[in-house]
């Protein structure tokens, strides 16, 4: 394994677990989570011995933090838009129906190589990295690291809640003008702001309502769990909505617009993208489907 960096503990009051050291010490790891992960994959030696999250640490030992091994990476030849690249970073549209990544070979990481230029920095990444997750049937922005710094440096705006996303989707009901959704998820502190964008008459449910989402956590499934729970569940949620409600055109989520800041020249960056055509063309097709029974029902 290649060496990342190696690091002297200056003097302590106390021994301390690695795993409560301050990560800040480090120039190759940002978060405590991914100091527990280094060390649950054995790349951290204590003088010279492996370390867990058990070893403790006192003045004057040598921590040496080794880079994961690099393997032959299988690529897959999905064609994905790319809105943005340069060499420490990349935002991709993600399409729906794939993974972002996992034990899978049909994800959007194992296509990333087959769409985006290698990096020419220093500290290149192997293989382009998302530095988050979106949904396998949920599309829209992603974005991807690049480089060791910049994965870092996502990393830890993310931790730090400076990153902030909207998404764009289409539900069951019609909503309010705008609402806070404060329920928890999965028993953790969660909390989604909404405006409405657009509600048309609908004949199977009798509204659909386009709405923006701005998400202030990221819990896993947030947006899909917290409209469910306001009995406005997401189109096409074979998960959280009613089969009898339910569209067969995929999930209606698309992350719409990112902000963030460039790992590199901390210029304040937004992207922002349309969600997919089938959503103007579901409420097209909802509203007139609607019209023409209205017209037919006073003609017959």
């Amino acid at each position: 394994m290649k060496l990342l960096e190696t690091h002297i503990v200056p003097k302590l009051n106390s021994p301390v677990r690695i795993q409560a050291y301050d990560v800040s010490n480090f120039t190759s790891i940002a978060t405590k989570s991914s100091l527990k992960k280094a060390l649950k994959k054995k790349r951290i030696l204590i003088n010279n011995k492996i370390a867990t999250t058990a070893t403790f640490i006192s003045e004057n030992d040598v921590i040496e933090i080794y880079a994961e091994e690099t393997i032959v990476k299988k690529i897959f030849k999905l064609v994905i838009s790319v809105i943005f690249e340069d060499d420490e970073i990349a935002i991709i549209n993600k399409p729906a129906g794939f993974p972002t990544n996992g034990n899978y070979f049909k994800t959007i990481e194992n296509a990333l190589p087959h769409n985006l230029k290698p990096s020419n920095s220093i500290d290149a990444l192997p293989f382009p990295k998302p530095v988050h997750r979106l949904d396998n049937p949920t599309s829209g922005i992603l974005i991807i690291a690049k480089t060791k710094s910049a994965q870092i440096s996502l990393y830890q705006q993310f931790e730090q809640q400076e990153i902030s996303k909207t998404y764009q989707a289409i539900v069951i009901g019609k909503t309010d003008k705008e609402g806070e959704i404060t329920s928890a998820v999965a028993e953790k502190e969660a909390l989604t702001n909404y405006e409405t964008l657009q509600t048309v008459s609908s004949l199977q449910n009798g509204h659909l309502s386009l709405v923006k989402l701005f998400p202030k956590t990221g819990r896993t499934h947030q947006l899909r769990i917290h409209l469910a729970s306001i009995n406005h569940p997401i189109v096409g949620d074979q998960l959280y909505g009613k089969a009898e409600e339910n569209y067969k055109k995929g999930l209606f989520l698309c992350a719409t617009s990112i902000q963030l800041i460039h790992p590199k020249t901390k210029e304040k960056l937004v992207f922002t993208i349309h969600p997919p055509n089938k959503y103007k063309s579901l409420l097209a097709r909802e509203e007139k489907r609607f019209l023409k029974f209205r017209i037919d029902s006073r003609n017959s």
